[in-house]
């Protein structure tokens, strides 16, 4: 969801046309059909709630930095400057969770119940983070059917490999990356003129399909002509400041969105029909859990994906019994995670698989899937 490493987008050329028929048997830990039922039941209430609260925070917070930054002066600017950088950095923290996290849900039709308000949230989301959900809707489909098979699924590649030793990684994670942003814009007016480029993109946005390939290039313009219409007010209307917490809002301080987003697959196992071999679940305290709409509840999502993000947990405890055990807090996550890394350099053989119950199943071989 999001987060492919730079090897794995790299690896997109070395796979090869992939396969348009996804086909895998998936193993799903057995639940009592009525207790899923109740479970998959959606709610405009919740999804309200959910919905305003994440826009109220990040609209709030926007709301602050700009009041900030109007108190800066020459009498006050040691304490309103740093107050201000705080600020930002809450709101940047908050961006990333803005983009494909809740665009995500709202593409499974699970966050309201009334369908036409999740395609309406769902733009709206798109708009504010300049995301691409119309190429999303179609990958993230694949990727549900063929979680981590190469085979099929160009959107997570295993392995997934990440380095922090880079200035411009920490630059993006604790501030601004502006060549980034730039990148971002460059592909969004590449896309807004039909150039469609690499692998995967190709695949989900086949040139042979012109209707999507015209609604994908119509919102790539919407982009640029909305968010370039909102600078010109801004600066216009002499709030030019507007442009740093709305029009780049999203794509600053990355840091929780990071920690939150790579466990989902990261040191799991490809080409094996069992999503507790290549998909991770950690349980965490309430308000990351509130950010980024309970997808820490990831394995149980790709095994029940019409079950909505407020009743994951509920989910969690349904099927508990036949699930590898699951870290508590992003600490724990992150420790078992580079664990991992640390075996898989020093051994390229090396192989990790969760440890859960088989309750009379097959069991998988890491290597063949079988």
């Amino acid at each position: 969801m999001g987060y492919m490493s730079k090897t794995s987008a790299t690896a997109l050329g070395e796979i090869g046309r992939f396969n348009p028929n996804p086909d895998v048997n998936w193993y799903r830990s057995p639940i009592d059909r009525k207790k899923l039922a109740e479970l998959m039941q959606r709610s405009d209430l919740r999804g309200w709630i959910q919905t305003c609260l994440h826009l109220g925070l990040f609209f709030a917070t926007a709301a602050l930095a700009y009041f900030t930054y109007l108190q800066i002066s020459i009498s006050n600017w040691y304490w309103t400057t740093p107050l201000l950088i705080v600020v930002l950095f809450t709101h940047g923290t908050i961006g990333p969770f803005m983009g494909l996290i809740a665009i995500h849900e709202l593409q499974h039709r699970t966050v309201f119940k009334t369908r036409w308000l999740n395609d309406f949230f769902e733009r709206v989301y798109a708009f504010i983070s300049w995301s691409d959900y119309i190429w999303y809707q179609e990958s993230h489909a694949i990727h549900h059917r063929a979680t981590c098979h190469h085979e099929y699924d160009g959107e997570v590649l295993l392995p997934i490999r990440f380095s922090l030793r880079r200035w411009r990684v920490w630059l993006g994670l604790l501030a601004w990356n502006p060549q980034t942003t730039w990148n971002r814009i460059k592909l969004v007016w590449r896309h807004a003129n039909g150039r469609v480029s690499g692998e995967w993109y190709q695949h989900v946005l086949p040139a042979s399909n012109k209707r999507l390939r015209t609604r994908h290039r119509r919102w790539a313009r919407m982009l640029l002509v909305g968010h370039a219409s909102l600078a010109l007010i801004f600066i216009v209307t002499g709030h030019w400041f507007l442009i740093v917490v709305l029009t780049f809002g999203t794509f600053y301080c990355g840091w929780l969105g990071f920690l939150c987003g790579l466990p989902q697959h990261y040191g799991l196992n490809s080409d094996i029909p069992d999503f507790r071999a290549n998909t991770r679940t950690f349980t965490c305290s309430w308000l990351p859990a509130f950010y980024y709409w309970n997808m820490q509840y990831h394995l149980e999502h790709h095994m029940y994906p019409a079950v909505p993000f407020f009743n994951l947990p509920k989910l969690r405890r349904a099927i508990e019994h036949d699930l590898p055990p699951a870290p508590h807090g992003l600490r724990a996550t992150w420790r078992e995670m580079l664990d991992i890394r640390r075996n898989a350099l020093a051994d390229p053989e090396f192989k990790y698989m969760p440890t859960f119950p088989t309750h009379g199943q097959r069991l998988v071989d890491v290597a063949t899937g079988t």
